[in-house]
């Protein structure tokens, strides 16, 4: 599928606003891809559909969720969760995207995992520090992802789980564990 008829399907899927933001993370996705060795135009694909799920509703989220025996957890976690793995189930059924890593890509896009990926990691970082983010900590993180994509990724982990302990809000488990095996890594080789 070339970029502009991805662009299409998407843009027909979110408002006006998101869209400016999936293109900047397919430009950040670029970027990084470029500067780290990764596949670029698996990057773009999944930069493209990452938000393909986002302003489904809620009730129909959560009944691919059950239909599709995806992890039941994510129904007791914020909802914000849910758009990542519906949307890759929905990308591959409704557009045709087939390709495991870009699906992957899309689907641990919010919460990350254990062993992510490089595409898996490029995405999720783009997704945090497109230039048209703006919050506190971000700077710091688009820095750091100029020459370290771990470090990049720890960091914005970092403060999302800070960001939700702050809120008294629950912090999904694979987050948890996706920052904790980064640092456990990131320890080993020093």
């Amino acid at each position: 599928m070339n970029r502009e008829e991805a662009l299409r399907l998407v843009k027909e899927q979110i408002t006006e606003h998101r869209y400016i933001h999936t293109l900047g993370v397919v430009d950040t996705a670029l970027q990084l891809a470029k500067r780290f060795g990764g596949d670029t135009q698996k990057a773009e694909l999944a930069a493209i559909f990452h938000d393909y799920a986002k302003f489904r509703p809620k009730e129909e989220m959560k009944e691919i969720i059950i239909s599709q025996n995806m992890r039941e957890d994510l129904l007791v976690y914020n909802p914000e969760l849910w758009h990542a793995p519906v949307g890759a189930f929905l990308v591959e059924k409704e557009a045709g995207i087939t390709d495991r890593e870009v699906l992957d890509a899309i689907n641990y896009h919010t919460s990350g995992r254990v062993n992510m990926t490089l595409l898996e990691k490029i995405i999720f970082v783009a997704d945090y520090i497109e230039p048209g983010r703006s919050f506190p900590g971000v700077e710091e993180v688009r820095k750091t992802a100029e020459s370290d994509l771990d470090g990049a990724l720890i960091q914005s982990l970092r403060n999302t789980i800070s960001f939700l302990l702050l809120r008294n809000q629950a912090v999904y488990p694979d987050t948890f564990h996706t920052y904790n095996h980064l640092i456990l890594n990131a320890k080993e080789k020093i």
